[in-house]
């Protein structure tokens, strides 16, 4: 394997495996900026090995391997062995660095059970809200600074700011590393529902690189869903979430063609769409909707993910019904991007031209000046009334936006297909 390629393969296990090595540090050393850094030096250590060495069966061990042995070493540079031994009852010195059960245990404990903590723990009310979600994405998303500032729409040096203080702030505030009870969970389940929604958003859409998606990133999403619908079955909007990502992945192998290009809705073989994932999604919709005095965000979103479920084809989609949810959705979480969706679904129950009114409108929101999706739903609007020639231009320039590899090349391609109507 070549050097480079050995490089995309560390990044892609890394992409995979670093919220979970990051997870159990955190738990064994109470410190989420110090689990970070540990995993980071196991990282350089495999980028500095395994070039060489070649890249071992089961990397992702190996990672976390690596950082135990850090984990251990920074205990004894930092004088904390003798903490460590008080809090677990045990004399680690005697022990031998290569089997010490202590660390094992702590590191080999449930996967899940650590991602939720870790979760939770990023979620703290001694954070702010954007902190909260974007130490988050970090930790459990694997997610880099540049992909955050997109999905937040915010520059990418403040979310850099954000990640660093919300750190050290945990760590001046002796954060128990443990899931909340009681009032302090319910407190704070809205903003872990935020993380999980844009980790979720961020595996089925992703901001950039050379993948439409990325499965490890909705599956990752998905469990700490269902794991959340198990802890608190009395939140309506925790149901709301799971159906929503149950229906939008049901989509996930049709999304996709067999060389990696992205298939737009319209486009989509319905027939490969996951009914079982459909089904699940529906029920967990039902549940909430059953549960909720009003529904909320997510309830609603996965209503509207529900009528394209329910469609056999495009054109038996009920847009009307998608408009009312998306009226409802902009009442109860005002936001550009909402409105934007929202005049896509009005295009289609009224007309491409109803719906460019509305896009016209939003072209000078400062949220979306940079926000590729604008211009490639105005460049689809365009070129559904023949207005070929700004369309083009519309579709350039939502290619120069997008920071994904698949779909420059696919907004590139309708721009192209647009110069080939006009010839």
């Amino acid at each position: 394997m070549s050097h480079e390629a050995t490089h995309c393969a560390i990044d892609a296990v890394w992409r995979i495996e670093s919220a979970k090595i990051i997870a159990a540090l955190a738990r064994m050393v109470r410190d989420v900026g110090l689990a970070e850094e540990l995993a980071q030096d196991a990282l350089v250590a495999a980028l500095q090995q395994w070039p060489a060495s070649g890249i071992p069966d089961n990397p992702g061990a190996w990672l976390m391997a690596a950082a135990k042995h850090r984990a251990i070493d920074a205990f004894r540079r930092r004088k904390l062995l003798e903490r460590k031994h008080q809090e677990l009852g045990r004399d680690l010195q005697t022990r031998q660095e290569l089997s010490m059960p202590n660390f094992d245990t702590a590191l080999d404990d449930h996967i899940g059970d650590d991602l939720l903590r870790l979760l939770f723990v990023s979620c703290h009310p001694v954070l702010s809200t954007e902190a909260r979600v974007a130490l988050t994405l970090r930790l459990l998303g694997g997610l880099k600074t540049e992909e955050i500032a997109r999905a937040f729409l915010q520059p990418e040096p403040t979310i850099a700011q954000r990640i660093v203080r919300a750190k050290r702030t945990l760590a001046d505030a002796h954060v128990p590393f443990e899931v909340p009870r009681g009032p302090e969970l319910t407190d704070r389940l809205s903003s872990v529902l935020e993380v999980i929604y844009l980790i979720f958003n961020e595996g089925y859409s992703a901001t950039s690189g050379g993948d439409w998606v990325r499965p490890a990133l909705c599956e990752d999403a998905l469990r700490l869903g269902r794991i959340l619908a198990e802890l608190a079955p009395q939140e309506p909007e925790v149901h709301g979430l799971v159906a929503l990502m149950e229906i939008q992945a049901s989509r996930s192998r049709a999304r996709v063609s067999p060389t990696g290009a992205p298939i737009l809705l319209f486009d989509q073989n319905r027939a490969a769409w996951d009914q079982l994932l459909i089904r699940r999604g529906l029920a967990a919709l039902a549940r909430a909707e059953r549960s909720a005095d009003q529904r909320g965000p997510y309830t609603l979103q996965a209503a509207i993910a529900a009528c394209h479920a329910r469609a056999i084809s495009p054109d038996q989609t009920d847009w009307p019904k998608i408009v009312a949810l998306y009226d409802a959705l902009a009442a109860v979480t005002p936001s550009p991007v909402v409105e934007l969706n929202r005049a896509v679904a009005i295009s289609m129950a009224h007309g491409p031209q109803a719906g460019l009114d509305l896009i016209d409108l939003l072209a000078a929101e400062p949220a979306l000046r940079n926000y590729h999706l604008l211009p490639s739903v105005r460049a689809d609007l365009l070129k559904k009334l023949s207005r070929l020639s700004e369309a083009r231009a519309e579709f350039t320039r939502a290619a120069n936006l997008t920071q994904n590899a698949r779909e420059r090349a696919l907004l590139l391609a309708r721009a192209d297909s647009c110069a080939t109507e006009l010839h």
